[in-house]
């Protein structure tokens, strides 16, 4: 470990291991530090990722693939189904994955593009004069050490000290954050290339329930509740051990998982003098289905690309490092803030309502309906007032 680098990166999950990869790239000299001994343990994710893009940050391989996915059902409180399958029955939408192994592949990606790598290495604090960050203070080992840094990239989870530190306020309300826990489950009967959402106050008030096939007679079962709708104080493992009870009364458990999941939206300001957020650490996951591999890999790719045209310019300011939230809100802003005001209308939509949209799509066609803006316009030719309570212009409808 060297007393400085261009670039260091706080957080060793996707988000941090692309933007490592993507710096070093661009010919920045950059240090990749993660807190825990081990790169992608312990998973604090359902897994789930789409195919698009994919291929842009990491080779395809076997090992960390679990299962592939063509299709979902989705259950409303009633329990009416709703089959969203490709019309090809070839056609793969995404993957389970095996963290553990994904993360990894994508760390040592970032490592053969030059990015020293540490383990068991904390973050204790930011190195900051005349109000721009200029390193990290770390801790590994017993040893303390200061290192700097033209540009520190917080990818440190939820609610980043990193950002904190900075003076990036990045506390959740109670309303923006799912509290989630998961099962691995064996011995249980599922199809192993379909997923399984239930959603409504029965299962999940504010939140869903997922079974996540990980290959034969194994999934990823588990549940998000959103932290201002909890009922009488139930725990979401509460609702989770209910939900087990009624469809995989046999079912084993070997692993559990559990986490926040931001679902805010984004925080407002992603940046500052020396500083840049991604993934989680920046609430970047998608507010309606808590998904946050593909932002994260995408938040990276900016973030590490902008921070080597920093170095190169010679430019670590604010206003330079703008440029990194201009590019993510071209990309992806509007629809997330479509998906914050579908969250939005979901979480205060009562178990008769959801069973009413179950029924009346009940028997529709939803070949090819696996994306939200999919499933948004199936519902709104169903229902025009919906059009009115969504924000159509909003939306983008």
């Amino acid at each position: 470990m060297k007393e400085s680098y261009d670039v260091i990166v706080v957080g060793g999950g996707p988000a941090g291991a692309v933007a490592a990869r993507f710096a070093a790239e661009g010919g920045a000299s950059v240090l990749l530090i993660e807190k825990r001994q081990e790169i992608g343990d312990p998973v604090r994710c359902a897994e789930g990722v789409g195919t698009k893009e994919l291929d842009k940050y990491i080779d395809e391989d076997p090992r960390w693939i679990a299962a592939p996915i063509k299709g979902a059902t989705l259950y409303v409180p009633d329990g009416t189904s709703l089959k969203m399958r490709s019309g090809n029955p070839d056609h793969v939408y995404g993957y389970i994955l095996e963290r553990k192994l994904f993360d990894r592949a994508l760390v040592e990606k970032a490592a053969y593009s030059g990015v020293e790598v540490y383990t068991k290495a904390s973050a204790t604090g930011l190195i900051i004069e005349d109000g721009k960050v200029n390193g990290v203070k770390i801790k590994r080992l017993g040893e303390e050490k200061e290192i700097r840094a033209k540009i520190v990239i917080g990818a440190d989870g939820i609610e980043s000290k990193v950002g904190r530190w900075a003076g990036i306020d990045t506390t959740l309300k109670l309303k923006d954050i799912e509290s989630g826990v998961q099962y691995l489950m064996t011995n249980i009967e599922i199809d192993a290339d379909n997923i399984e959402i239930y959603m409504g106050n029965k299962y999940a008030p504010g939140g869903y329930v997922w079974i996540f096939p990980k290959g034969k007679n194994r999934a990823n079962v588990g549940i998000g509740l959103l932290g201002n709708k909890n009922e009488d104080g139930k725990r979401p493992i509460d609702f989770l051990n209910k939900f087990i009870e009624n469809r995989f009364p046999n079912g084993k458990i070997i692993e559990m998982n559990y986490g926040g999941i931001p679902v805010s939206g984004g925080i407002e300001k992603i940046y500052g003098n020396g500083i840049m957020l991604i993934g989680d650490a920046a609430q970047l996951t998608d507010p309606i289905t808590g998904g946050g591999i593909k932002h994260a890999l995408w938040s990276g790719e900016m973030a590490g690309t902008v921070a080597a045209d920093a170095v190169k310019a010679g430019d670590f300011s604010e206003k330079f490092l703008k440029k990194y939230q201009k590019e993510w809100e071209s990309k992806a802003g509007k629809v997330m803030k479509r998906d914050l005001i579908l969250k939005n209308y979901y979480i205060n939509m009562s178990d008769e309502e959801a069973n009413k949209i179950g029924k009346a799509l009940e028997g529709t066609d939803m070949t090819g309906v696996l994306e939200v803006s999919h499933l948004v316009k199936l519902l709104v030719k169903i229902d025009k007032k919906l059009l009115l309570k969504l924000g159509a212009n909003e939306i983008g409808l």
